[in-house]
Protein backbone atom coordinates (compact mmCIF):
# COMPACT_ATOMS: atom_id res chain seq x y z
CA UNK A 1 0.00 0.00 0.00
CA UNK A 2 1.22 3.22 -0.60
CA UNK A 3 2.51 5.18 2.63
CA UNK A 4 2.91 9.06 1.60
CA UNK A 5 2.67 11.78 3.54
CA UNK A 6 -0.10 14.25 3.04
CA UNK A 7 1.36 18.10 3.52
CA UNK A 8 -0.79 21.34 4.65
CA UNK A 9 0.65 23.64 2.55
CA UNK A 10 -0.74 26.32 4.08
CA UNK A 11 1.51 26.81 7.21
CA UNK A 12 1.92 24.91 10.41
CA UNK A 13 -0.08 25.77 13.73
CA UNK A 14 1.99 25.52 17.01
CA UNK A 15 0.11 24.57 20.00
CA UNK A 16 1.75 24.27 23.77
CA UNK A 17 2.48 25.90 26.80
CA UNK A 18 5.94 24.52 27.64
CA UNK A 19 9.14 22.55 26.21
CA UNK A 20 6.94 19.16 28.43
CA UNK A 21 4.15 19.77 26.56
CA UNK A 22 5.69 20.09 23.29
CA UNK A 23 8.23 16.72 24.02
CA UNK A 24 5.17 14.58 24.48
CA UNK A 25 3.23 15.65 21.46
CA UNK A 26 6.26 14.84 19.01
CA UNK A 27 6.57 11.33 17.55
CA UNK A 28 10.48 10.16 17.40
CA UNK A 29 8.83 7.70 14.18
CA UNK A 30 6.52 10.34 12.28
CA UNK A 31 8.33 12.73 10.56
CA UNK A 32 6.96 16.32 11.08
CA UNK A 33 8.20 17.99 7.93
CA UNK A 34 7.76 15.54 4.36
CA UNK A 35 11.08 14.62 2.30
CA UNK A 36 11.92 15.55 -1.02
CA UNK A 37 10.51 12.57 -2.89
CA UNK A 38 7.50 12.20 -0.38
CA UNK A 39 6.43 15.71 -1.89
CA UNK A 40 7.28 14.24 -5.32
CA UNK A 41 5.28 10.99 -4.54
CA UNK A 42 1.83 12.78 -2.78
CA UNK A 43 2.57 14.93 -6.15
CA UNK A 44 2.42 11.43 -8.52
CA UNK A 45 -1.04 10.80 -6.35
CA UNK A 46 -2.69 13.38 -8.21
CA UNK A 47 -2.20 12.38 -11.60
CA UNK A 48 -4.81 10.07 -12.06
CA UNK A 49 -7.02 13.52 -12.39
CA UNK A 50 -5.59 14.59 -15.41
CA UNK A 51 -7.07 11.32 -17.31
CA UNK A 52 -10.35 9.82 -14.92
CA UNK A 53 -12.55 12.94 -16.28
CA UNK A 54 -15.76 12.49 -17.81
CA UNK A 55 -15.28 16.12 -18.92
CA UNK A 56 -12.41 15.11 -20.90
CA UNK A 57 -13.72 12.10 -22.48
CA UNK A 58 -17.01 14.41 -23.25
CA UNK A 59 -14.72 17.13 -24.97
CA UNK A 60 -12.69 13.80 -26.62
CA UNK A 61 -16.38 12.35 -27.85
CA UNK A 62 -14.92 8.81 -26.10
CA UNK A 63 -18.13 8.73 -24.16
CA UNK A 64 -21.49 9.13 -24.43
CA UNK A 65 -23.76 10.25 -20.98
CA UNK A 66 -27.04 8.20 -20.83
CA UNK A 67 -29.27 8.95 -18.51
CA UNK A 68 -28.18 12.30 -17.25
CA UNK A 69 -27.20 14.44 -20.22
CA UNK A 70 -25.31 17.43 -19.33
CA UNK A 71 -21.80 17.99 -19.71
CA UNK A 72 -22.14 16.55 -22.98
CA UNK A 73 -24.07 18.77 -24.21
CA UNK A 74 -21.13 21.42 -23.95
CA UNK A 75 -22.52 24.08 -21.62
CA UNK A 76 -20.47 27.20 -20.97
CA UNK A 77 -18.79 28.13 -17.37
CA UNK A 78 -15.65 28.17 -16.16
CA UNK A 79 -13.45 24.98 -14.79
CA UNK A 80 -11.52 25.16 -11.96
CA UNK A 81 -7.48 24.89 -12.15
CA UNK A 82 -6.98 25.39 -8.65
CA UNK A 83 -6.13 21.56 -7.59
CA UNK A 84 -3.27 21.30 -9.99
CA UNK A 85 -1.84 24.44 -8.30
CA UNK A 86 -2.54 24.11 -4.99
CA UNK A 87 -1.92 20.01 -4.70
CA UNK A 88 0.74 18.61 -6.68
CA UNK A 89 2.32 22.06 -8.28
CA UNK A 90 2.75 23.25 -4.76
CA UNK A 91 4.21 20.62 -4.03
CA UNK A 92 6.66 19.86 -6.60
CA UNK A 93 7.46 23.80 -6.31
CA UNK A 94 8.09 22.81 -2.81
CA UNK A 95 10.88 20.08 -3.60
CA UNK A 96 12.42 22.90 -6.31
CA UNK A 97 12.95 25.89 -3.94
CA UNK A 98 14.15 23.34 -0.45
CA UNK A 99 17.89 23.95 0.43
CA UNK A 100 17.47 20.66 2.80
CA UNK A 101 16.88 17.68 0.46
CA UNK A 102 18.32 14.41 2.24
CA UNK A 103 20.63 11.89 -0.30
CA UNK A 104 18.56 9.72 1.79
CA UNK A 105 16.62 9.64 -0.54
CA UNK A 106 18.63 9.28 -3.70
CA UNK A 107 20.70 11.72 -5.49
CA UNK A 108 19.87 15.19 -5.08
CA UNK A 109 19.95 16.56 -8.35
CA UNK A 110 17.70 13.33 -9.12
CA UNK A 111 14.94 14.22 -7.39
CA UNK A 112 15.40 17.72 -8.71
CA UNK A 113 14.75 16.49 -12.43
CA UNK A 114 11.76 14.46 -11.17
CA UNK A 115 10.67 17.57 -10.18
CA UNK A 116 11.31 19.57 -13.05
CA UNK A 117 9.87 16.56 -15.12
CA UNK A 118 6.19 16.54 -13.18
CA UNK A 119 6.23 20.29 -13.26
CA UNK A 120 6.78 20.24 -16.87
CA UNK A 121 4.34 17.66 -17.35
CA UNK A 122 1.37 19.26 -15.20
CA UNK A 123 2.19 22.86 -16.95
CA UNK A 124 1.60 21.33 -20.25
CA UNK A 125 -1.82 20.20 -19.39
CA UNK A 126 -2.79 23.05 -17.90
CA UNK A 127 -1.92 25.85 -20.53
CA UNK A 128 -3.53 23.39 -23.27
CA UNK A 129 -6.97 23.44 -21.70
CA UNK A 130 -6.93 27.07 -20.78
CA UNK A 131 -4.35 28.67 -22.20
CA UNK A 132 -2.38 31.74 -20.71
CA UNK A 133 -2.44 30.87 -17.27
CA UNK A 134 -0.13 31.66 -13.85
CA UNK A 135 3.18 30.45 -14.63
CA UNK A 136 6.10 32.84 -13.81
CA UNK A 137 4.55 34.45 -10.31
CA UNK A 138 2.94 30.98 -9.57
CA UNK A 139 3.18 28.81 -6.53
CA UNK A 140 4.80 31.50 -4.28
CA UNK A 141 2.04 31.01 -1.42
CA UNK A 142 1.64 34.10 0.85
CA UNK A 143 3.88 36.20 -1.05
CA UNK A 144 1.29 36.67 -4.20
CA UNK A 145 -2.08 35.72 -4.18
CA UNK A 146 -2.93 37.15 -7.73
CA UNK A 147 -0.39 36.16 -10.06
CA UNK A 148 -0.16 37.64 -13.85
CA UNK A 149 -1.02 34.88 -16.65
CA UNK A 150 1.79 34.24 -18.72
CA UNK A 151 1.32 34.01 -22.44
CA UNK A 152 1.56 30.43 -23.80
CA UNK A 153 4.03 30.33 -25.81
CA UNK A 154 6.47 32.05 -22.85
CA UNK A 155 5.03 29.19 -21.11
CA UNK A 156 6.19 26.24 -23.59
CA UNK A 157 9.99 28.14 -24.07
CA UNK A 158 9.75 27.68 -20.17
CA UNK A 159 8.76 24.47 -19.72
CA UNK A 160 11.58 23.18 -23.35
CA UNK A 161 13.87 24.10 -20.84
CA UNK A 162 12.60 22.84 -17.64
CA UNK A 163 12.64 19.56 -19.35
CA UNK A 164 15.88 20.26 -21.26
CA UNK A 165 17.72 21.52 -17.84
CA UNK A 166 15.86 18.01 -15.95
CA UNK A 167 17.51 15.75 -18.47
CA UNK A 168 21.11 17.02 -18.11
CA UNK A 169 21.07 16.78 -14.22
CA UNK A 170 19.88 13.14 -14.31
CA UNK A 171 23.12 11.50 -12.59
CA UNK A 172 23.46 7.11 -11.53
CA UNK A 173 21.20 6.61 -8.74
CA UNK A 174 17.77 5.93 -7.52
CA UNK A 175 15.12 7.83 -5.52
CA UNK A 176 12.72 6.67 -3.28
CA UNK A 177 8.79 7.10 -2.74
CA UNK A 178 8.49 7.05 -6.94
CA UNK A 179 4.85 5.38 -7.97
CA UNK A 180 5.79 5.95 -11.08
CA UNK A 181 9.28 4.04 -12.04
CA UNK A 182 10.14 3.08 -9.06
CA UNK A 183 13.41 5.14 -9.10
CA UNK A 184 14.42 4.06 -12.49
CA UNK A 185 16.07 7.48 -13.42
CA UNK A 186 16.75 6.29 -17.37
CA UNK A 187 12.99 6.18 -17.63
CA UNK A 188 12.69 9.32 -16.53
CA UNK A 189 15.15 10.60 -18.52
CA UNK A 190 12.79 9.49 -21.74
CA UNK A 191 9.60 10.55 -20.11
CA UNK A 192 11.29 14.26 -20.50
CA UNK A 193 12.35 13.79 -23.94
CA UNK A 194 9.21 12.10 -24.58
CA UNK A 195 7.22 14.79 -23.37
CA UNK A 196 9.25 17.56 -25.14
CA UNK A 197 8.85 15.68 -28.62
CA UNK A 198 5.01 15.59 -28.12
CA UNK A 199 4.89 19.17 -26.85
CA UNK A 200 7.18 20.06 -29.85
CA UNK A 201 4.40 18.56 -32.16
CA UNK A 202 2.22 20.77 -30.97
CA UNK A 203 3.28 23.76 -32.95
CA UNK A 204 3.12 22.14 -36.32
CA UNK A 205 0.87 25.25 -37.28
CA UNK A 206 1.80 27.90 -35.14
CA UNK A 207 5.32 27.91 -35.36
CA UNK A 208 6.58 24.70 -37.28
CA UNK A 209 10.43 25.93 -37.02
CA UNK A 210 10.52 25.92 -33.60
CA UNK A 211 8.61 23.07 -33.36
CA UNK A 212 11.36 20.71 -35.26
CA UNK A 213 13.69 22.20 -34.06
CA UNK A 214 12.60 20.85 -30.53
CA UNK A 215 10.94 17.82 -31.68
CA UNK A 216 14.68 16.71 -32.84
CA UNK A 217 16.53 17.40 -29.85
CA UNK A 218 14.32 15.38 -27.75
CA UNK A 219 14.38 13.20 -30.59
CA UNK A 220 18.58 12.41 -30.13
CA UNK A 221 18.72 12.69 -26.45
CA UNK A 222 16.50 9.87 -26.14
CA UNK A 223 12.56 9.08 -26.26
CA UNK A 224 10.78 6.13 -25.02
CA UNK A 225 11.85 2.92 -27.39
CA UNK A 226 9.18 0.28 -25.59
CA UNK A 227 5.85 -0.33 -24.23
CA UNK A 228 8.26 -0.67 -20.72
CA UNK A 229 8.92 2.64 -20.93
CA UNK A 230 5.27 4.28 -20.60
CA UNK A 231 4.33 6.78 -17.98
CA UNK A 232 1.53 4.60 -16.23
CA UNK A 233 -0.37 5.26 -13.05
CA UNK A 234 -1.39 1.47 -11.33
CA UNK A 235 -4.39 2.11 -9.17
CA UNK A 236 -4.33 -0.64 -6.34
CA UNK A 237 -6.84 -2.81 -5.58
CA UNK A 238 -7.97 -1.23 -2.45
CA UNK A 239 -10.67 1.67 -1.83
CA UNK A 240 -7.73 4.22 -0.72
CA UNK A 241 -5.94 4.06 -4.18
CA UNK A 242 -8.67 2.33 -6.19
CA UNK A 243 -9.77 3.95 -9.60
CA UNK A 244 -12.55 6.55 -10.11
CA UNK A 245 -14.43 4.88 -13.05
CA UNK A 246 -14.55 1.74 -9.93
CA UNK A 247 -16.33 3.66 -7.76
CA UNK A 248 -18.64 4.99 -10.56
CA UNK A 249 -19.25 1.75 -11.64
CA UNK A 250 -19.04 -0.71 -9.12
CA UNK A 251 -19.72 0.65 -5.94
CA UNK A 252 -22.28 3.58 -7.11
CA UNK A 253 -23.71 1.03 -9.43
CA UNK A 254 -24.20 4.11 -12.38
CA UNK A 255 -24.47 3.01 -15.78
CA UNK A 256 -24.43 6.63 -16.43
CA UNK A 257 -21.79 6.46 -19.76
CA UNK A 258 -21.79 4.46 -22.99
CA UNK A 259 -18.75 4.49 -25.76
CA UNK A 260 -19.96 6.54 -28.20
CA UNK A 261 -21.55 5.54 -31.53
CA UNK A 262 -18.26 7.68 -33.15
CA UNK A 263 -15.33 5.31 -31.56
CA UNK A 264 -17.60 2.23 -32.41
CA UNK A 265 -17.65 3.60 -35.89
CA UNK A 266 -14.11 4.32 -36.56
CA UNK A 267 -13.40 0.27 -34.69
CA UNK A 268 -16.00 -2.02 -35.94
CA UNK A 269 -15.75 -2.01 -39.65
CA UNK A 270 -11.53 -2.73 -39.55
CA UNK A 271 -12.11 -5.19 -36.49
CA UNK A 272 -10.38 -3.74 -34.13
CA UNK A 273 -9.15 -6.49 -31.45
CA UNK A 274 -9.12 -3.58 -28.91
CA UNK A 275 -12.76 -3.08 -28.85
CA UNK A 276 -13.16 -5.60 -25.90
CA UNK A 277 -11.37 -3.81 -23.88
CA UNK A 278 -12.86 -0.81 -24.68
CA UNK A 279 -16.64 -1.56 -24.33
CA UNK A 280 -18.30 -3.85 -22.79
CA UNK A 281 -21.48 -5.99 -25.59
CA UNK A 282 -24.66 -4.55 -25.13
CA UNK A 283 -26.41 -6.61 -22.52
CA UNK A 284 -29.47 -6.37 -24.67
CA UNK A 285 -28.00 -8.32 -28.17
CA UNK A 286 -25.03 -8.82 -27.15
CA UNK A 287 -23.83 -6.77 -29.87
CA UNK A 288 -21.20 -3.66 -29.63
CA UNK A 289 -23.25 -0.60 -29.96
CA UNK A 290 -22.25 2.69 -29.66
CA UNK A 291 -24.26 5.74 -28.22
CA UNK A 292 -24.64 8.97 -30.77
CA UNK A 293 -23.05 11.42 -28.94
CA UNK A 294 -25.35 14.14 -26.92
CA UNK A 295 -28.08 11.86 -27.21
CA UNK A 296 -30.96 13.77 -25.18
CA UNK A 297 -34.03 12.45 -26.70
CA UNK A 298 -36.14 10.04 -24.07
CA UNK A 299 -33.98 8.44 -21.47
CA UNK A 300 -32.02 5.68 -23.54
CA UNK A 301 -32.06 2.26 -22.15
CA UNK A 302 -28.24 1.11 -21.13
CA UNK A 303 -28.96 -2.48 -21.97
CA UNK A 304 -29.28 -1.47 -25.61
CA UNK A 305 -26.08 0.16 -25.88
CA UNK A 306 -22.20 -0.68 -24.82
CA UNK A 307 -21.15 0.60 -21.61
CA UNK A 308 -17.03 0.49 -21.17
CA UNK A 309 -15.56 -2.73 -20.39
CA UNK A 310 -13.56 -3.64 -17.03
CA UNK A 311 -10.19 -2.78 -18.06
CA UNK A 312 -11.56 0.92 -18.07
CA UNK A 313 -13.25 0.53 -14.49
CA UNK A 314 -11.40 -2.35 -12.55
CA UNK A 315 -10.02 -1.23 -9.17
CA UNK A 316 -7.08 -1.35 -10.29
CA UNK A 317 -6.92 -0.60 -13.81
CA UNK A 318 -3.83 1.24 -15.23
CA UNK A 319 -4.04 4.71 -16.61
CA UNK A 320 -1.63 5.45 -19.75
CA UNK A 321 -0.12 8.97 -19.94
CA UNK A 322 2.73 9.02 -22.01
CA UNK A 323 3.28 5.99 -24.27
CA UNK A 324 5.68 4.76 -26.65
CA UNK A 325 2.55 4.69 -29.06
CA UNK A 326 1.81 8.34 -28.88
CA UNK A 327 5.68 8.75 -29.61
CA UNK A 328 5.74 6.38 -32.69
CA UNK A 329 2.62 8.19 -34.12
CA UNK A 330 4.29 11.95 -33.48
CA UNK A 331 7.43 10.23 -35.56
CA UNK A 332 5.21 9.25 -37.84
CA UNK A 333 3.66 12.66 -38.37
CA UNK A 334 6.61 14.51 -38.15
CA UNK A 335 8.30 12.33 -41.10
CA UNK A 336 5.24 12.95 -43.38
CA UNK A 337 5.33 16.56 -42.35
CA UNK A 338 9.34 16.38 -43.32
CA UNK A 339 10.64 16.91 -39.93
CA UNK A 340 12.57 14.16 -39.71
CA UNK A 341 14.15 12.22 -43.00
CA UNK A 342 12.15 8.97 -44.79
CA UNK A 343 9.16 10.66 -46.26
CA UNK A 344 6.37 8.38 -46.58
CA UNK A 345 8.89 5.51 -46.15
CA UNK A 346 9.32 6.33 -42.01
CA UNK A 347 5.95 7.37 -41.66
CA UNK A 348 4.36 3.97 -43.30
CA UNK A 349 7.51 2.62 -40.50
CA UNK A 350 6.38 4.10 -37.58
CA UNK A 351 2.62 4.49 -37.85
CA UNK A 352 2.62 0.44 -38.06
CA UNK A 353 4.73 0.11 -35.25
CA UNK A 354 2.52 2.95 -33.47
CA UNK A 355 -1.04 0.99 -33.65
CA UNK A 356 1.18 -2.65 -32.89
CA UNK A 357 1.98 -1.05 -29.80
CA UNK A 358 -0.75 0.73 -28.82
CA UNK A 359 -2.62 -3.09 -29.39
CA UNK A 360 0.14 -4.54 -27.22
CA UNK A 361 -0.58 -2.28 -24.54
CA UNK A 362 -4.35 -2.16 -24.91
CA UNK A 363 -4.48 -6.39 -25.08
CA UNK A 364 -1.79 -7.55 -22.75
CA UNK A 365 0.62 -8.01 -25.17
CA UNK A 366 -1.12 -10.35 -27.35
CA UNK A 367 -1.20 -8.99 -31.38
CA UNK A 368 -3.96 -11.42 -32.38
CA UNK A 369 -6.31 -9.70 -34.71
CA UNK A 370 -3.72 -6.82 -36.22
CA UNK A 371 -2.66 -8.25 -39.15
CA UNK A 372 -6.21 -8.29 -40.01
CA UNK A 373 -7.27 -4.78 -39.01
CA UNK A 374 -4.07 -3.33 -41.11
CA UNK A 375 -5.16 -4.68 -44.05
CA UNK A 376 -8.16 -3.21 -44.27
CA UNK A 377 -7.77 0.07 -46.24
CA UNK A 378 -9.11 2.26 -43.94
CA UNK A 379 -6.15 1.25 -41.49
CA UNK A 380 -3.60 0.55 -44.30
CA UNK A 381 -0.97 3.61 -44.60
CA UNK A 382 -2.17 5.54 -47.75
CA UNK A 383 0.28 8.38 -48.63
CA UNK A 384 -2.71 10.76 -49.53
CA UNK A 385 -4.42 10.60 -46.63
CA UNK A 386 -1.56 9.63 -44.10
CA UNK A 387 -1.86 13.00 -41.82
CA UNK A 388 -6.06 11.79 -40.91
CA UNK A 389 -5.04 8.32 -40.36
CA UNK A 390 -1.78 8.94 -37.70
CA UNK A 391 -4.63 11.24 -36.11
CA UNK A 392 -7.58 9.07 -36.20
CA UNK A 393 -5.55 6.17 -34.94
CA UNK A 394 -3.97 8.20 -32.55
CA UNK A 395 -7.45 9.40 -30.86
CA UNK A 396 -8.42 5.75 -31.02
CA UNK A 397 -5.25 5.01 -28.98
CA UNK A 398 -5.90 7.67 -26.72
CA UNK A 399 -8.92 6.63 -25.22
CA UNK A 400 -9.84 6.98 -22.16
CA UNK A 401 -7.44 9.93 -22.09
CA UNK A 402 -9.66 12.58 -23.18
CA UNK A 403 -8.07 15.63 -22.44
CA UNK A 404 -4.80 14.80 -24.05
CA UNK A 405 -6.96 13.23 -27.28
CA UNK A 406 -9.01 16.59 -27.25
CA UNK A 407 -5.80 18.34 -27.86
CA UNK A 408 -4.52 16.69 -30.68
CA UNK A 409 -7.91 16.89 -32.27
CA UNK A 410 -8.13 20.96 -32.15
CA UNK A 411 -5.01 20.49 -33.40
CA UNK A 412 -5.41 18.50 -36.25
CA UNK A 413 -8.78 18.05 -36.83
CA UNK A 414 -8.92 14.17 -36.75
CA UNK A 415 -11.42 12.17 -36.55
CA UNK A 416 -14.10 14.59 -36.97
CA UNK A 417 -16.02 15.59 -33.83
CA UNK A 418 -19.56 17.06 -34.39
CA UNK A 419 -21.82 19.30 -32.02
CA UNK A 420 -24.05 16.88 -29.79
CA UNK A 421 -27.18 15.52 -31.83
CA UNK A 422 -29.39 16.74 -28.76
CA UNK A 423 -28.32 20.56 -29.07
CA UNK A 424 -26.28 20.71 -32.61
CA UNK A 425 -25.92 25.20 -32.07
CA UNK A 426 -23.48 23.73 -29.42
CA UNK A 427 -20.18 23.52 -31.46
CA UNK A 428 -17.21 20.98 -29.99
CA UNK A 429 -15.37 23.55 -27.11
CA UNK A 430 -11.60 24.94 -28.15
CA UNK A 431 -10.45 25.33 -24.62
CA UNK A 432 -11.78 25.31 -20.47
CA UNK A 433 -12.83 28.52 -19.99
CA UNK A 434 -11.45 30.02 -16.46
CA UNK A 435 -12.59 29.28 -13.02
CA UNK A 436 -14.88 32.10 -12.18
CA UNK A 437 -13.63 33.18 -9.00
CA UNK A 438 -11.06 34.70 -11.23
CA UNK A 439 -12.88 37.71 -12.55
CA UNK A 440 -13.26 38.50 -8.37
CA UNK A 441 -9.62 37.13 -6.74
CA UNK A 442 -7.64 37.84 -9.87
CA UNK A 443 -9.44 40.13 -11.73
CA UNK A 444 -7.34 42.96 -13.12
CA UNK A 445 -4.54 39.71 -14.54
CA UNK A 446 -7.85 37.96 -15.16
CA UNK A 447 -8.94 40.35 -17.30
CA UNK A 448 -5.69 41.51 -19.16
CA UNK A 449 -5.82 37.46 -20.01
CA UNK A 450 -8.86 37.79 -21.77
CA UNK A 451 -8.66 40.48 -23.57
CA UNK A 452 -5.06 39.58 -24.88
CA UNK A 453 -6.30 36.51 -26.18
CA UNK A 454 -9.97 36.41 -27.04
CA UNK A 455 -11.01 39.96 -27.23
CA UNK A 456 -12.61 40.10 -23.50
CA UNK A 457 -14.69 36.66 -24.05
CA UNK A 458 -13.56 34.35 -21.47
CA UNK A 459 -15.88 31.31 -23.10
CA UNK A 460 -14.81 27.53 -24.50
CA UNK A 461 -15.02 28.89 -28.38
CA UNK A 462 -12.02 29.99 -27.72
CA UNK A 463 -8.38 29.15 -29.15
CA UNK A 464 -5.37 28.82 -27.24
CA UNK A 465 -2.05 29.91 -28.96
CA UNK A 466 -1.32 26.60 -30.89
CA UNK A 467 -4.41 26.19 -32.14
CA UNK A 468 -4.48 27.24 -35.79
CA UNK A 469 -7.40 27.04 -38.41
Amino acid sequence: MRKLIYILLAGTVVVGCNKFDSDINISPNDPSVASGTQLIGNAQLSLASLSTSPAGNFAAQFLSETQYPTSSLYPEGGTSFYSLYQGPLMNLQTVLNSTTLSTLDGPINNQLAVAKILKAYYMWHITDRWGDVPYTEALKGLADFTPAYDKQDVIYDSLFKLLTDANAMIVTGTITNDIIYSGDMTKWKKLANTIRLLMALRLSKINPTKGTTEFNTALAAGIMTSNADNFVFKHLADANNQNFWYNEVKVRNREWWAVSELLMNKMKPVNDPRIPNYAAPAKTGGQFIGLPFGTVTGMPNTTNFSLFDTTVWAQNASIHLVTYAQALFAKAEAAKLGWITGGDVEAKLNYDLAIEQSVRQWNNNSTAGLAAMMAFPAVAYNPATAIEQIATQRWVHLYMHGWEAWAEWRRTGYPALAPPVGDPTRPVPRRNAYPANEQFNNAENYQAAIQRQFSGSDNISGRVWWDKP
